[in-house]
């Protein structure tokens, strides 16, 4: 996911994507606990996504 594709979307396709993100990585964080998680960037990867999406939502208000 990149910054670009986030900025031409609404604060509400934004919340419903940050809500979505942080559910992905509640439960791969519960993997990784259970020692299920066979790719460990993906937890990474969620986090920036997130980060990614906080930003495009302080930069839409």
């Amino acid at each position: 996911m990149k910054y670009s594709d986030l900025a031409e979307k609404t604060a509400a396709e934004l919340q419903t994507m940050l809500k979505e993100k942080k559910t992905e990585l509640f439960t791969l964080k519960i993997k990784q606990k259970m020692m299920q998680l066979t790719n460990t960037s993906e937890l990474r990867d969620a986090k920036k996504d997130i980060a990614r999406i906080n930003t495009a939502l302080s930069a839409a208000k």
